[in-house]
């Protein structure tokens, strides 16, 4: 488990009831509409674990959609967060799942618009900290700020390339995964950074050689 501050444990202010099935649950939905860049038309939530079992007396369904409307853990309009959904024009569908988790806080997050689609896993680990451990297949470690995701081409020179910029404008890295899922092919570096991203290195990132997307986790 990763805390940094005495706050993790404690849990960040919000709307409750619980730090891990609320605040938590709501920082992973964030995660995924960060990630998927808008908000989606349709979103199928499928839960695990203790999750499945509880989620509707935790309100863990309504602080999901909560973080896919763009909330923070303590917006008041978290408990009005499935009508707000309606409203907006995003279908919302709940599924439990009996599989086993390695996790009991899992949440597995579906997201589409057009044809535009996205799978997200996350796992809410206590005080409202989280974890991303899957993104479209990606086996990856994410605990959501702040930090950049940057996907590219799987070439030589890409990381250290990437790397370089953050080092030119005295960015410290504090963790960094990569994966891939064949020699060649699509892959994805996870930087997590101890000090904000501005736009302008965003932008320069954006222009690398064999680099599809950068993005930005909310802070």
């Amino acid at each position: 488990m990763k805390y940094r501050s005495a706050f993790d444990i404690i849990g960040p202010i919000m709307i409750g009831p619980s730090s891990s099935h609320t605040a938590g649950a709501a920082r992973i939905g964030r995660v995924a509409r960060t990630l998927f860049e808008r908000q989606p038309r349709k979103a199928v939530i499928s839960f695990y674990g203790s999750f499945a079992k509880t989620y509707r007396g935790h309100g863990t369904d309504l602080a999901i959609v909560a973080g896919l409307l763009d909330f923070d853990t303590f917006d008041e309009r978290i408990p009005d967060s499935l009508k707000i959904a309606e409203q907006s024009g995003m279908e919302v569908i709940f599924k439990t799942e009996d599989a086993v988790p390695d996790h009991p806080n899992t949440v597995k997050i579906n997201l589409y618009e057009g044809d535009i689609q996205l799978e997200v896993i996350g796992i809410s680990i206590g005080g409202g900290t989280i974890e991303i451990t899957e993104i479209n297949s990606f086996k990856l470690k994410l605990s959501g700020d702040p930090a950049i995701l940057v996907i590219h081409k799987d070439r030589f020179g890409i990381i250290s390339s990437v790397t370089s910029i953050l080092a030119k404008y005295q960015i410290n890295i504090g963790h960094m995964e990569v994966a891939r899922k064949e020699k060649g092919e699509t892959a994805i570096m996870v930087i997590e950074v101890d000090q904000k991203i501005e736009d302008k290195i965003i932008e320069e990132l954006k222009k690398l050689q064999n680099v599809t997307r950068v993005i930005r986790m909310v802070e």
